[in-house]
């Protein structure tokens, strides 16, 4: 009887049944032995094919609110748009009580003064001009002064001959005139053009023609402009090495990483950061430990280590490590509505009660939970893990070689376990956040810089971007102006407050 472990069994007829049983006992079990065969292949073809379906009704319904999807890749607004997981916090829009605002305050010596007087009489038309003003009111209007283009300085280094020894000396120059060309741009206008290209993301041609319209012809061109990257970059080559090792030493830092097209291949760029210093390794073709060892910060890190899970990281085992639990929310957010887990919603609400815990705590100066509290909170957990795991079975042996592919629940209720005090230790550490949100936010520039550009050309340029954001999100974090920050890099002295993580 041949057939294929895609036939499906149907009914014999009864003519064929009988005449199998008339080629005797032999003939009868054998059919009996096939039938069953296609059985058990089919029984095993239906669990694979049903296991691939929930897979990719999994992926279909995954976006940026239940998973690590970004929000660009949600699907056009034909379904109700994904419920944000943040929640209302009950106050109202615009600025809070107790903000001090920025409204315009009046200029008790403005740089202009102009006198506007009546001409003639509202009343009767008799001519005003003769006659002094009782009082005036006043307006202020402020604005930038006219653009009357670049100013020329020209620096002339004296020679004298003493004499005494009868020797000649020259006078230095400043730091703005030290290049062996006669004429250059000075350190205000790198800085802006720096500014405009690597902090607002315009294009070398775009910024071009904006220093054109504001500065007329004798404005840097997009050669010039690249000359400037370059010796910014250049000129932060010890400031991002002391980036580096302030990061190495803080409490806590962040991690993690994002692709990035380079040179029309994919790679990778690395962020370490804290809430005050920021540290771009521009590229890296590798995305696990081969990078993290060139890049030399994890390795002699011995803080804590707060990042999404990547088992990079783990190798590490001089550090402490902390998971993003905004990571663990997106996935118990799907499991809990794509596949009505009630654990899953439970276990979120717990993980959003002991943040809110917390945030309560720190706000009147305490720097731990009550312990009973926390004990509390971690027999909830264990409770919950015990449904997750009920919720979501190990996967049945099939006799294949190889481990069973396991369900997203049955490995998010695993990393929940196996990973419990990573997952907790914002719980027992106030200083470790709830989150990666810090990291993230660091590489969200990198992001929007791709999507403006697209991709960076040469390896050169994405390593140049990278040192200089660094460089700048740390200047920004520290609340430094970014123009001055910039402008101190030209002069020879960049600046930077602290470079304690």
């Amino acid at each position: 009887m041949a057939s294929t472990a895609y036939d499906i069994p149907t009914m014999m007829p009864r003519e064929d049944i009988l005449a199998v049983h008339e080629q005797g006992a032999d003939a009868v079990v054998e059919l009996v032995e096939n039938l069953f065969t296609q059985l058990a292949d089919q029984r095993e073809m239906i669990a694979s094919l049903t296991a691939r379906v929930n897979e990719l009704e999994d992926r279909l319904a995954k976006n940026s609110r239940n998973s690590s999807k970004p929000p660009s890749s949600d699907d056009p607004p034909t379904k109700p748009k994904p419920k944000s997981l943040r929640t209302r916090s009950g106050k109202k829009p615009g600025g809070q009580k107790g903000h001090p605002g920025r409204t315009l305050a009046v200029v008790e010596s403005p740089e202009h003064v102009v006198w506007h007087g009546p001409e003639e009489c509202e009343g009767c038309g008799r001519s005003l001009l003769e006659i002094e003003a009782s009082g005036y009111e006043r307006r202020q209007v402020v604005d930038v002064p006219p653009v009357v283009g670049l100013e020329v300085t020209e620096h002339r280094a004296q020679r004298k001959r003493c004499t005494g020894c009868g020797g000649t000396t020259t006078a230095p120059f400043p730091a703005a005139a030290t290049s062996a060309k006669s004429v250059v741009y000075g350190p205000r206008i790198k800085a802006l053009s720096v500014y405009l290209m690597e902090y607002q993301l315009l294009p070398y041609e775009r910024t071009s023609e904006l220093l054109r319209d504001f500065f007329g012809s004798r404005a840097p061109g997009a050669g010039t402009l690249h000359s400037v990257l370059k010796g910014c970059f250049e000129g932060l080559k010890e400031t991002e090495e002391a980036i580096e090792e302030g990061l190495r030493g803080a409490d806590v830092s962040h991690f993690d990483e994002t692709g990035l097209r380079v040179e029309g291949k994919g790679m990778w760029v690395h962020v370490a950061s804290t809430d005050k210093l920021t540290h771009y390794y521009a590229v890296h073709e590798k995305r696990g430990v081969e990078a993290s060892e060139e890049i030399g910060i994890l390795p002699s890190f011995a803080g804590v280590a707060v990042h999404d899970g990547l088992s990079a990281y783990r190798n590490y085992e001089r550090c402490a490590h902390a998971l993003c639990n905004a990571h663990h929310l997106r996935e118990l957010t799907f499991m809990d509505e794509e596949h009505q887990q009630e654990w899953a919603g439970r276990m979120k609400e717990l993980l959003v009660e002991i943040e809110e815990a917390i945030r309560e705590e720190a706000a009147l100066g305490g720097a731990c939970l009550a312990s009973e509290r926390v004990e509390d909170f971690e027999v909830r957990y264990q409770r919950l893990l015990k449904a997750g795991l009920k919720a979501n079975p190990p996967p049945i042996r099939t006799g294949k070689r190889g481990r069973p592919k396991q369900s997203k629940g049955k490995n998010l209720v695993d990393r929940l376990t196996k990973h419990r005090s990573e997952v907790l230790r914002f719980m027992h550490d106030f200083r470790v956040p709830f989150d990666n949100n810090q990291a993230e936010r660091d590489l969200r520039m990198v992001k929007v810089r791709q999507k403006v550009s697209g991709c960076f050309r040469t390896r050169r340029g994405a390593q140049m971007f990278c040192r200089i954001r660094g460089y700048i999100s740390t200047a920004r974090k520290q609340g430094e102006n970014v123009l001055a920050a910039l402008e101190s890099v030209f002069i020879g002295d960049p600046v930077i407050s602290s470079l304690q993580g």
